[in-house]
């Protein structure tokens, strides 16, 4: 018995041999927001870890220049690790970062979402490697399941019927929704497509009373859907005192009505509902000050900034400690990034709510089988089966993605920007109303 394990234990690990980081572009729509209107193209970076025997671990991220540059400076450090090597990868992408040795310091009270989001465009491909070694689908890496399936919200948004100097393409099918028949319109093919049985308005766009009409459309339409309103902090602590009794029987939680953290403490002291954020809230150094505010009751985890996916594990743990329900963020992404959610999503017994999703709006993909690997049905979604995330790259269309990314001439989001295309003296400052 000794000798066999001693055999066992010197059969060699596999090692890091290669890093890549490849930044991408792909159609987005005019969806409107507090801050303006959604650019042509949506920016992503698909990361691929690949070890010495031939697999590869992929991951997706941002793809600013800020996070390209980060992934750069860090991917070159990795190489050699064994991929189970999580720890080493954590101080050495930290090094990367911040240019100081990690020593497991304290969470900084202002956050560090560089950081983190470096360090989880990494850790979710060096997971998937492990699952793949493993021979296992990644949520049984995570702890195994408890859940069949992870739910996810239709997720709406007031939106123009086109982009603005943009002769180069037809205007998306979604059509226009800048008034409450519309954006009913736009639920009614949500639910039918996709059987999303909760519903998320992107609000801040207009006047919160416009908005609350549009809820009111909702309600009506949709008698036994829950929903919620997201006005990414456009409104002041007063507009949403003057709003709250309105919301009372209306919505299941209230997102990010106001700007910060200090704000929102002040809205939850009279708050009749409870209030969600993942704007003020959204690092491990935040979570004292939200507890003793009692700022947030639901946070809206994030795996791409919150440092991974035993982070948002971690962070779910935080939730049930401190009595905060947990659900998930959503930006415009691709199937690497919902497999991962997915999988996270199996695992967390007190994910209380719905996850956003904006993959209804994007229409292309960068995985092997597109968007065929993601099946909704009656609003939730199972992994993609297979061990690890489940999901490959589809080498041409990551080489037609790379290309658009090129010559999109887009580096850096700009919501501002964009809609000064249609309003030339667009303020984007915080509160708007």
């Amino acid at each position: 018995m000794p000798n066999q394990t001693a055999a066992a234990l010197s059969v060699r690990r596999p090692r890091v041999a290669d890093v890549r980081v490849t930044p991408i572009a792909f159609r987005d729509p005019p969806l409107l927001n507090v801050v303006g209107v959604h650019e042509p193209w949506a920016l992503r970076s698909i990361i691929e870890v690949e070890t010495d025997d031939g697999r590869i671990g992929l991951g997706e991220s941002y793809g600013d220049l800020e996070t390209l540059g980060n992934l750069d400076k860090a991917k070159g450090r990795l190489v050699g690790l064994d991929p189970h090597d999580t720890n080493a990868l954590v101080a050495r992408v930290h090094e990367a970062v911040t240019g100081q040795p990690f020593i497991g310091q304290p969470f900084p009270a202002a956050g560090d979402k560089a950081l983190a989001s470096a360090i989880g465009a990494f850790e979710v491909a060096f997971l998937d490697l492990q699952a793949q070694i493993a021979g296992c689908p990644l949520y049984q890496l995570l702890g195994g399941a408890v859940r069949d399936r992870v739910a996810y919200s239709a997720y709406l948004f007031y939106k123009f019927a086109r982009h603005k100097d943009d002769p180069g393409y037809p205007p998306d099918d979604w059509g226009e929704a800048l008034d409450h028949a519309q954006i009913v319109d736009q639920t009614k093919r949500m639910v039918n497509d996709y059987g999303f049985g909760s519903i998320k308005l992107k609000a801040g766009v207009f006047d919160p009373d416009f908005e609350i009409e549009s809820l009111r459309a909702l309600r009506k339409a949709f008698p036994n859907h829950p929903l919620r309103i997201d006005p990414n902090g456009g409104w002041s602590v007063e507009t949403t005192r003057r709003l709250m009794p309105r919301f009372d029987g209306l919505l299941e939680y209230l997102e990010d009505p106001v700007n910060s953290l200090d704000e929102m403490g002040e809205v939850a002291k009279f708050s009749t509902l409870p209030l969600a954020t993942n704007m003020v809230t959204v690092a491990f150094g935040h979570v004292p000050k939200t507890v003793r505010l009692n700022a947030v009751q639901v946070i809206l985890s994030d795996h791409h900034y919150w440092g991974g996916l035993r982070a948002t594990q971690a962070l779910a743990h935080y939730g049930r400690t401190f009595g905060i329900g947990i659900s998930m963020h959503s930006n415009s992404h691709l199937g690497i990034s919902l497999a991962a959610m997915t999988h996270v999503g199996m695992t967390i017994p007190n994910l209380a709510y719905a996850c956003d999703t904006h993959y209804p709006w994007q229409v292309e993909e960068v995985v092997d089988g597109g968007r065929e690997m993601f099946r909704f049905e009656a609003g939730s979604l199972s992994p993609p089966s297979g061990p690890g995330l489940g999901v490959k790259l589809d080498r041409s269309a990551l080489s037609t993605l790379h290309h658009q990314y090129v010559t999109c001439g887009i580096r850096k989001r700009d919501d501002a920007k964009e809609m000064r295309k249609y309003r030339p003296d667009w303020n984007s400052a915080r509160p708007r109303f």
